[in-house]
């Protein structure tokens, strides 16, 4: 099965679509397209299209899915305090523009992690499914004992991520090394080791890279392939700007940030 893993879309369709083209038309192992989504969370939030996206996602019947911190916001599950500030301006527009079928998707969403053969499929963390972030070495190593998997997918930071955990010769003793993308090349997870696994972000991508971050997962051979896409970032700034959005959120889009 081949599956277009994406997390962090953040209500930006013009991203979202670009990405779902990409995916559909690439050619990979001698096929295009892929059979499933896997979608790690944070549908919504900064972005100007939370109905839009969501609509988009429901158009594939093959769609895994789980619960980001935004989307919480967005039912009022999360307190808005443990916010900064245009992150809360956001969750209160998003809250107001939200229709009832777009309630009813996000209520549905998981708030756990899921288990799919070899992989954990979550937010933030194993261990704290919709808010922790795994950003550092030190605590994915820390959540090395959360999940008993050989592979975890995680998003929540917005920067594609591979931590690779290895036991030590002590069982409390994990050692853990910290890998970027590498793009547009077949990446093997097989081995002596669990991974953590992060795909970057659709829709605001923070590692100093504006493109559109995904990846595409062949689970039966445990192949992973990075991917970046450019999308019309002023498309989205001139929404966001209609809208009356913060104009941080909208500058930071075209730099990855």
């Amino acid at each position: 099965m081949r599956v277009l893993v994406i997390s962090d879309v953040h209500a930006n369709l013009t991203a979202l679509d670009e990405v779902l083209a990409d995916a559909v038309n690439m050619e990979w192992q001698g096929r295009t397209g892929f059979d499933a989504i896997w979608s790690l969370g944070d549908i919504v939030g900064y972005g100007p299209w939370p109905n839009e996206c969501i609509q988009r996602l429901q158009q594939f019947t093959d769609h895994l899915r789980v619960a980001g911190n935004h989307d919480w916001a967005a039912l009022g599950r999360l307190d808005v305090e443990e916010f900064n500030r245009e992150a809360r301006k956001m969750v209160l527009w998003t809250q107001q523009q939200l229709d009832p079928a777009s309630l009813a998707y996000l209520r549905g969403l998981p708030d756990r992690p899921l288990l799919h053969e070899a992989f954990t499929i979550t937010h933030a963390s194993p261990r704290q499914p919709v808010w922790e972030y795994i950003n550092n070495g030190s605590v994915a190593r820390e959540n090395s004992g959360y999940f008993d998997t050989p592979y975890c997918l995680v998003g929540h930071t917005h920067v594609p991520r591979i931590y690779r955990l290895t036991p030590g010769a002590e069982p409390a003793q994990v050692a853990c090394t910290v890998y970027g993308p590498v793009y547009d090349r077949d990446i093997s997870l097989t081995g002596p080791h669990s991974l953590i696994i992060n795909p970057g972000s659709v829709g605001q991508p923070r590692d100093n890279d504006p493109r559109a971050s995904y990846a595409l997962l062949d689970v039966e051979q445990a192949l992973w392939r990075y991917r970046r896409v450019r999308y019309d970032v002023e498309i989205t700034q001139a929404a966001m700007r209609k809208a009356g959005l913060p104009e941080r959120l909208i500058v930071r889009l075209a730099y990855g940030w």
